[in-house]
């Protein structure tokens, strides 16, 4: 077992909590009950903070309004940072720079849970297959929650889970480039694609955020990875962890892998992709990650196919919205990314209309126009609008419209669209040039769709 604090080491000591969002907020809540002296700092003003009463009255104290570095004048034990602040934050840089340890919610949660941990990162379909393994665990009569970047805080959950029972956590590389000891019983990493890099800086440092899943691996624990996927593959090898490796190309003798129309677990049929609900090459690389991590921890046979059989998937994420006058429209607004836009394209077999476009962090699009084939029309809006014209001009997309917002972009992906289409919405950006979250984006683009 990996040595680690635990949260009464924290009694008396002085906490510094950076930014006071859901996780800020979870950690602010936990830190105080387990007698850390708490700090809160927010960039907001204090009026534009909510839930602040019960943490004052436990005596947490609050700085907000901007980020001084009067807060270092006593000596702070740890920094609790929102995974979300970037690491050239002036409070940030000043507590590296003192040598202060910086974690995210994630690290206090791992400190805490009695149970089963299991953590799944990737760049794209971490929630579809945390969701699918829970699903799996629930139903095969097992205690399981869920928690992490899937909308409920780590730390939140990790108290509440008892010594045989299992917390499925979906972590990103903002939480992970905070960890120090975290150590999951099952660590799971899906792909790595070039993703996040105005927060990273660099490819590597995101590599190395993603590979932190592992790190503190031991023998007695087990990692599930993706063995088509050449830079993970190369990081199976950098830990101590048992590798099960998951493959749609190659059967796997150690490992859950497609061949031919069958899903194997080690080798051993277990069944027809044609069984299986989900659309999708992408998804069923998902689906076989959550059979090895479900395999693993003793979940039946007959459970595996019967969740495989009815998960339809996760809002916003490749999930089918209704059929309008002959077209099928699919909500697809998680894809902030290439590689998930490029996923969803090669989904369906008829003409898709495209609508993409949205936040610019410097995305090159060119690794998308080979996905471009079956597109017969494409609707770009935001920021990337430009870019993601160029790109389709290059594919030779027959059809381009260009547009400020999503509401016109859908008109026009919806003319251009005819009976037997797709009219799918895959972004293949964040949502921050014209959302607050990529749910707000397509709960809008439902609502456009209802309005036509």
């Amino acid at each position: 077992m990996t040595n680690h604090p635990s949260l009464a080491h924290l009694k008396n000591k002085n906490v510094l909590v950076l930014g006071f969002a859901k996780s800020g907020k979870a950690a602010a809540r936990l830190l105080a009950k387990h007698g850390a002296r708490v700090i809160v700092n927010d960039a907001k003003p204090y009026g534009k903070l909510t839930e602040t009463e019960e943490l004052e009255a436990a005596g947490v104290e609050f700085v907000t309004g901007s980020h001084p570095l009067r807060m270092f004048a006593e000596p702070l034990h740890l920094i609790v940072k929102n995974p979300g602040i970037r690491y050239d934050n002036p409070v940030v840089k000043e507590g590296l720079h003192r040598d202060i340890p910086i974690v995210t919610e994630l690290e206090l949660a791992y400190w805490l849970v009695q149970g089963t941990l299991v953590a799944i990162t990737g760049s794209n379909g971490k929630t579809t297959t945390t969701k699918v393994v829970h699903e799996m665990l629930v139903a095969d009569q097992k205690k399981a929650k869920i928690a992490g970047n899937i909308g409920v805080p780590a730390c939140e959950v990790a108290e509440s889970v008892g010594e045989n029972e299992y917390m499925v956590t979906e972590v990103s590389s903002f939480q992970l480039k905070g960890t120090l000891y975290f150590r999951p019983r099952i660590a799971a990493l899906l792909n790595i694609f070039d993703a996040h890099l105005d927060y990273h800086g660099t490819r590597d440092d995101y590599i190395r955020s993603k590979a932190n899943i592992a790190g503190n691996l031991t023998a007695d624990d087990y990692f599930v990875y993706n063995a088509d996927d050449e830079v993970v593959k190369n990081l199976a090898t950098a830990h101590r962890g048992k590798t099960i490796p998951f493959s749609v190309k190659h059967r796997q003798a150690e490992g859950a892998s497609h061949e031919a129309g069958t899903v194997y677990w080690q080798n051993q049929p277990l069944l027809q992709t044609d069984d299986i609900a989900l659309p999708g090459a992408h998804n069923l690389e998902n689906m076989l990650a959550a059979v090895a991590i479900a395999k693993l921890l003793d979940v039946s046979n007959d459970t595996v196919k019967s969740v495989l059989a009815t998960f339809i998937g996760v809002e916003h994420r490749l999930q089918f919205v209704k059929e309008l006058n002959g077209r099928k429209v699919y909500n697809d607004s998680k894809a902030t990314n290439i590689l998930a836009t490029s996923r969803a394209l090669t989904a369906f077999e008829q003409p898709i209309v495209l609508i993409a476009g949205g936040l610019d962090r410097g995305n090159d699009f060119t690794a998308l126009e080979e996905r471009l084939t079956n597109v017969k029309a494409m609707a770009v809006y935001g920021e990337t609008g430009e870019k993601l014209k160029e790109a389709g001009l290059r594919a030779g997309v027959p059809v381009i419209k260009q547009t400020g917002r999503l509401q016109e972009a859908v008109k026009e992906a919806y003319e251009a669209s005819a009976e037997g289409d797709i009219l799918l919405l895959s972004p293949a950006c964040a949502s921050w040039d014209q959302f607050k979250t990529f749910e707000e984006r397509g709960e809008h683009f439902v609502r456009a769709i209802e309005g036509i």
